[in-house]
């Protein structure tokens, strides 16, 4: 039986992992075409189960498979969707200091949910659930895999497939609700959404080189919350939703700054969600003020421990901050993780595995010491 409580855990992880060096060779020889699919499988089965084995050992009450089998956090999920499939970017994503390769996901005919990928890799994933940890899905936000697909129309128009945004959105809501039905049956419990759509728009220079004036961030705003809730909307009430908001997280790069306050009302008090693990870990993330529009019982993960830096934060100056935090949130919803994943793409974050364990030891103790377990 799996651990009897819900998501999320006042220790808890965004849910990816640096990749092994072997992993990363097997992934590239696969590409070049110097092992076949099984063998690639193999290696990332053993790889995962040692993971799992490390995530138990830290006391974690999650595991999850580290996004071992995915190259991106988002496309790969995307790319398991009929009628979605890779494309070469028109344009590369601008990090600071870096841009990313360009991948991307475009529309090649009249997309739904059936036979998804990651429904058997989270069937691996649940085996290794005990009485102390339940295994979460991650998967991109409705919301992010509207804006990539709308935002490669130009580039990769589908008139031919949908007449509108509106019947694309319909779409993908259909194809959500039949992923995570499938998920669902097969024994998850607890989905995180990943997104990034949200950030954007609290940085007005991303919004300027975007383009979007104020009344088009308030119009995406309203259409993040729409895809996001229907795919929510009656949902078994035992199956755990929550979304990690990022500020991009490439190589130890980022993509957006700003605090939440442009979007607090809309992302905070009406998205349906059962909690939000939020970027907190440096001065892009701004205060803890925006807080305060959480609405009803959800609770919120403090991401107060960076996962783009090997240094390890001080012990009292987390604390500090959770207190501070529960000016806005009871402390009693309040729970504490790493930012984000280590590895929201292949490439993995610039820090070592012993140094990124060191990071969850961290959270794991703090969280003992804040909350007494």
């Amino acid at each position: 039986m799996a651990y009897s409580h819900s998501a999320p855990f006042h220790a808890d992880v965004v849910g990816s992992y640096l990749r092994p060096d072997e992993l990363k060779t097997a992934r590239a020889d696969f590409a070049a075409g110097r092992i076949d699919e099984a063998m690639l499988k193999a290696v990332e089965d053993r790889l995962i189960t040692d993971l799992v084995v490390r995530q138990k050992a830290a006391g974690l009450h999650v595991i999850t498979d580290g996004e071992f089998r995915r190259g991106w956090w988002h496309f790969d999920f995307m790319w398991g969707l009929n009628g979605v499939d890779h494309a070469a970017a028109a344009h590369r994503v601008a990090f600071h200091d870096e841009v990313t390769p360009a991948d991307t996901a475009t529309v090649t005919g009249k997309i739904d949910g059936h036979g998804h990928p990651f429904i058997e890799h989270f069937k691996f994933v649940k085996r290794f659930e005990d009485g102390d940890t339940v295994a979460r899905q991650t998967m991109p936000s409705p919301a992010q895999t509207r804006f990539v697909l709308t935002g490669n129309a130009s580039a990769y128009p589908y008139d031919a497939y949908y007449r509108d945004d509106d019947e694309l959105t319909g779409d993908i809501v259909a194809a959500y609700r039949q992923v995570i039905a499938d998920l669902y049956a097969a024994g998850c419990r607890n989905v995180q959404f990943d997104d990034c759509t949200w950030t954007r728009l609290c940085d007005r220079s991303v919004r300027e080189r975007l383009g979007w004036s104020d009344e088009d961030a308030l119009r995406l705003q309203q259409e993040n919350l729409d895809v996001i809730n229907a795919v929510i909307a009656d949902q078994p009430e035992d199956l755990v939703i929550t979304t990690h908001v990022c500020r991009g997280n490439f190589h130890s790069t980022w993509l957006s700054s700003g605090g939440y306050a442009p979007v607090a009302s809309k992302l905070f008090g009406e998205e349906n969600v059962d909690a939000y693990y939020l970027e907190f870990d440096d001065d892009r993330s701004g205060d803890f003020e925006p807080l305060a529009k959480v609405s009803g019982d959800k609770k919120v993960v403090l991401g107060l421990i960076t996962s783009k830096k090997p240094e390890l934060e001080d012990r009292q100056t987390i604390k500090d901050r959770i207190q501070e935090a529960s000016r806005y949130v009871p402390l009693d919803r309040l729970c504490l993780s790493t930012q984000c994943g280590f590895a929201s793409t292949e490439e993995g974050n610039k820090l070592t595995e012993d140094q990124q364990w060191a990071k969850i030891a961290l959270v794991r103790s703090v969280a003992e010491e804040v909350w007494g377990e």
